[in-house]
């Protein structure tokens, strides 16, 4: 995952680059939504799979998303941005991990998807031996034991 995160921090960050040099000929609300666009859509694709990264990759996305919002906003980089990444309602990386996954799960047993994402889902409810047990009132979900080859 490493070599994902780089190359998608690089991308973000060139792109967001070449847009600074337009920031001052468009309209602000403009900037905004090619920022959007342009790189936080690449800050987002695929980020699914990247649940449970380290912390220290998680901080590199993290950046370019502070960057993103330093540069809409106009803001110097020793600025806060806690209150700006609020203020345009935008989730922090790891959140917006957390939140795509969440989405992928849910439509995956709620909605139309294909096949192969909601053929691993089973509630605990759905297994017979867990039927009468405390568990099978929730809505959690069996994690199926896995195999590592080395």
């Amino acid at each position: 995952m490493r070599e994902h995160v780089q190359r998608t921090v690089a991308g973000c960050s060139v792109a967001l680059r070449k847009l600074r040099s337009i920031r001052r000929s468009i309209p602000m609300p403009v900037y905004q939504t090619l920022v959007v666009a342009l790189v936080l859509s690449r800050l987002d694709y695929g980020n699914a799979t990247l649940a449970g990264i380290l912390s220290q990759l998680c901080r590199h996305l993290q950046a370019v998303l502070n960057a993103s919002a330093r540069s809409v906003a106009g803001l110097r980089r020793s600025d806060h941005i806690t209150a700006m990444l609020a203020n345009f309602h935008w989730l922090r990386a790891s959140e917006r991990i957390q939140f795509k996954l969440a989405t992928l799960v849910y439509r995956s047993l709620h909605g139309p998807v294909p096949r192969y994402l909601s053929d691993d889902l089973r509630r605990v409810a759905d297994i017979p031996s867990r039927r009468n047990l405390q568990s099978a009132s929730s809505c959690q979900l069996e994690v199926p034991r896995t195999h590592l080859c080395r």
